[in-house]
């Protein structure tokens, strides 16, 4: 069965290594990666050679990485997109079976919409979820209305796909691929992170991962201004910062965090930490704080509270570790000392279904048999 995987970013492709590495293993497969997006950046990391790094070889790269990230440029780097994946499509329509979309990016909408009139067959990971903070819903749910397959991450996703496409046909909850990980991912010592990154992960540590609010854009300086007056307050933790995603107007989130804390004593700024080190930086952090789906869908299999702020997230499903809190300096400070009181927590995640990357590969067993 001839598989193809389409990976924009170190997030997407963190999310299907489960599946990458089953597909890569099983003769049954013919697997082709095509990577585009920001794993060809640069100022991002150029993380395409992680993919490499893993064994994976990568049959095509596709530079959509736009120049700027105003309203206007992501606008046109939509259109781009849309036009180098047509000529694509339209020299490889015949060379897949399926081919593999997850989740809500501008970039990855792209892609699925340029192949719609080839009639390419689409799988979408993480469809069915909701996020009113971010123009990534709108993407999201037309994502799920191009494709013939869907692997939801729960019951209520899976509820919601068969709404959106009017048919119970080809959903299927498998759970979130990235709890894969977690049970097979080698995750390192904290002496072993300190001597990778520098950082002691004994200390009290505050994971942090901020991205923009892609609805509320207006008020992002002012959101990003109220996280640094709360981080700065927070003296009696370290703060890990991974810096965001390439969204509407993030070089300007980037930016400020940088002016603020590339000097800091207690603060430390990583591009991308990869999936163990992040991993392992879960594990050990006191709890989590921003705005990054990983707080909402795996942070609870480490026990970690999260401190959600914002709405770039509201709507999706989150379990009693998430704590909902606006951005603001001073309710960020008075959930932490809430936090600080809360007991323990069990590790029962909402989004693990018994291993979704086995999951998936036996429904395209049955599908390419039929």
């Amino acid at each position: 069965m001839r598989i193809a995987i389409l990976t924009s970013s170190r997030a997407d492709y963190g999310i299907y290594l489960p599946l990458l590495k089953k597909l890569k293993k099983e003769p049954f497969f013919n697997l082709s990666l095509i990577v585009f997006g920001t794993h060809l950046s640069v100022s991002h990391g150029n993380t395409f050679k992680e993919i490499e790094k893993d064994g994976f070889e990568i049959e095509f790269k596709l530079n959509t990485v736009p120049e700027f990230d105003s309203p206007g440029a992501i606008s046109d780097a939509i259109g781009e997109t849309i036009k180098l994946f047509s000529k694509f499509w339209m020299q490889q329509k015949d060379e897949f079976d399926l081919v593999f979309c997850l989740g809500d990016r501008y970039e990855m909408f792209a892609a699925v919409v340029a192949g719609i009139p080839l009639q390419i067959a689409f799988a979408h990971i993480h469809g069915g979820e909701t996020t009113l903070g971010a123009i990534d819903n709108v993407f999201r749910h037309s994502i799920t209305l191009a494709s013939k397959f869907h692997f939801a991450a729960t019951a209520m996703s899976a509820a919601r796909v068969k709404e959106l496409i009017s048919t119970n046909e080809n959903v299927y909850n498998v759970g979130s691929l990235s709890l894969d990980n977690l049970k097979k991912l080698n995750l390192l010592t904290i002496d072993e992170f300190k001597v990778k990154w520098g950082i002691d992960l004994s200390k009290s540590t505050i994971l942090t991962t901020f991205h923009p609010e892609t609805v509320a854009m207006n008020k992002n300086e002012l959101f990003t201004g109220e996280l640094i007056i709360a981080l700065k307050s927070l003296t009696g933790y370290q703060v890990l910062i991974t810096m965001p995603n390439a969204d509407t107007l993030g070089s300007s989130v980037r930016r400020k965090l940088i002016e603020e804390f590339q000097y800091s004593e207690h603060v430390f700024l990583i591009e991308n930490l990869g999936s163990q080190s992040y991993f392992t930086a879960m594990k050990f952090c006191s709890y989590m704080l921003g705005n990054t789906s990983s707080g909402i869908i795996e942070a609870s299999s480490f026990g970690k509270y999260v401190i959600n702020i914002g709405d770039r997230q509201k709507g999706r499903e989150s379990g009693p570790n998430v704590i909902h809190t606006p951005i603001d300096a001073h309710a960020i400070l008075q959930t932490v000392k809430d936090i600080e009181t809360f007991p323990n927590l069990r590790s029962v995640n909402i989004y693990y279904n018994g291993g979704a990357a086995d999951k998936v590969i036996e429904v395209l067993h049955s599908t390419y048999i039929n």
